[in-house]
């Protein structure tokens, strides 16, 4: 596979320093790496769109390395950042590079060949790292002029209210030093020759080249490649859901919230979406989309993305899974199947309401739906009775009758009933 020619047509690739095609055509595998701050306890989707640069470069026959920065994860990356980040101590460093590790061997495969992939901490090396050794012997090859520069720094200096800037302090100014010497080492000690990131970061990994090529007395020779930014049609950031960001942990976000975060995608995004997280060929991919303008409504395209992607984040398990819940709502899914936490994800966006598990038994199903429930569901009970009569409300997909006990239907798990009005649903929990 040529790496480059499949980036392009996947709508992937940004920019790359001069001679990095030459280099990728090389006979022997080359080292290439991306790296990835731990500050949080989980990589999310924007960062599975530069996971998959390494997974493209592993197909192409080369090596991926993944740096998890313990080290400058306790800096924070300015880039694209308009505010100082709060910064984490080293154990939750650990915690969170821990979790991460396990999410990139669900992409990369992990081996003794010389394609196999390989996690390194940048914290490894700088622990010892001593302030004055790192100034004298990296610090003097840069320039501040040239480190100012670098947009993500320009954007940050001077800051003021005006701007929505806080201005940048030290620490994060030095990140791109930190970045730069982490290519310098890999580049020394592993043989790695290439960088890639997203295009956010295109000043950080050529600050990496240059500085190779300094410490080297200019005989190093290394190289940029950048992949586009994921942003919607309308050009905002994707990424995140109405509840927040989603990420590849599921007890961050749930499967079925995962599965449902991709079968939502706009019409006018799926077709880059596939094509950027999955490994779909280009036939597949272009006979998805002539089937899918056949029916939009049908929304092929946005399942199978929403199928490939939970199955290689979660498993074929949680897919099945997510699948089963998703189909809750449109009456084709058994709600006894779903476990709590999936449940309460299904029906997250209706009305709950709460009532004593001990006035239960003493009501009536019409009283229930009405004034037990504070008018949440009907405001009275005539017009509960109506709606029964009509046989448009149901207790956990049961037709309700008129003469019905409140417990006349089993709880789910013992605790929840959805009522079901007409297409409207609401969410009983019994306390």
């Amino acid at each position: 596979m040529d790496l480059l020619e499949e980036l392009r047509w996947r709508g992937m690739f940004h920019d790359m320093m001069p001679g990095t095609d030459e280099h990728l055509r090389t006979a022997a595998p080359i080292t290439g790496y991306i790296g990835f701050d731990p500050t949080a306890a989980s990589l999310h989707i924007g960062n599975l769109a530069t996971i998959m640069l390494l997974v493209h470069l592993q197909r192409a026959g080369h090596r991926p390395l993944a740096l998890v920065g313990g080290a400058t994860g306790m800096i924070g990356d300015p880039s694209g950042k308009s505010a100082e980040r709060n910064l984490l101590d080293e154990a939750a460093l650990r915690r969170n590079q821990a979790g991460i590790q396990a999410q990139l061997e669900k992409f990369l495969v992990f081996d003794d060949s010389p394609t196999g992939a390989r996690v390194v901490n940048n914290y490894d090396w700088f622990k010892d790292f001593g302030f004055l050794q790192f100034l004298r012997e990296v610090g003097k090859h840069l320039t501040v002029n040239y480190m100012m520069a670098k947009d993500s720094v320009k954007r940050r200096i001077g800051g003021n209210e005006d701007s929505g800037s806080e201005g940048i302090s030290y620490t994060e100014f030095s990140y791109q030093l930190l970045q730069g010497y982490d290519f310098f080492h890999l580049y020394k000690e592993l043989g790695t020759t290439l960088q890639m990131g997203a295009s956010d970061q295109w000043g950080n990994i050529t600050t990496g080249t240059e500085l190779i090529r300094r410490m080297t007395g200019g005989e190093g020779k290394a190289y940029a490649l950048t992949g586009q930014l994921i942003t919607k049609a309308d050009g905002t950031k994707y990424g995140k859901s109405e509840t927040g960001t989603v990420w590849l942990d599921p007890t961050m976000t749930s499967p079925y919230q995962f599965y449902q975060f991709f079968l939502g995608a706009a019409d006018a995004d799926v077709p880059r979406l596939i094509r950027v997280f999955t490994l779909l060929t280009q036939a597949e991919i272009e006979a998805l989309e002539a089937e899918h303008a056949q029916a939009p409504h049908l929304r092929l395209l946005q399942k199978a993305l929403a199928k490939d992607v939970t199955i290689r984040v979660h498993s074929e398990e949680a897919f099945e899974a997510a699948l089963a819940a998703s189909q809750v709502l449109f009456g084709g899914g058994d709600l006894a199947t779903l476990d709590e936490a999936t449940l309460l994800d299904v029906f997250a966006g209706v009305p709950h309401v709460e009532i004593s598990r001990g006035e239960l038994a003493d009501l009536d199903a019409l009283t229930l739906l009405s004034t037990a429930t504070g008018g949440a569901i009907f405001a009275s009970k005539g017009e509960a009775r109506k709606m029964v009569q009509n046989n448009g409300v149901k207790l956990n997909r049961q037709k309700v009758t008129l003469e019905q006990s409140a417990t006349a239907v089993a709880p789910l798990l013992e605790k929840y009933l959805v009522a079901q009005k007409g297409k409207s649903y609401f969410l009983i929990k019994l306390v």
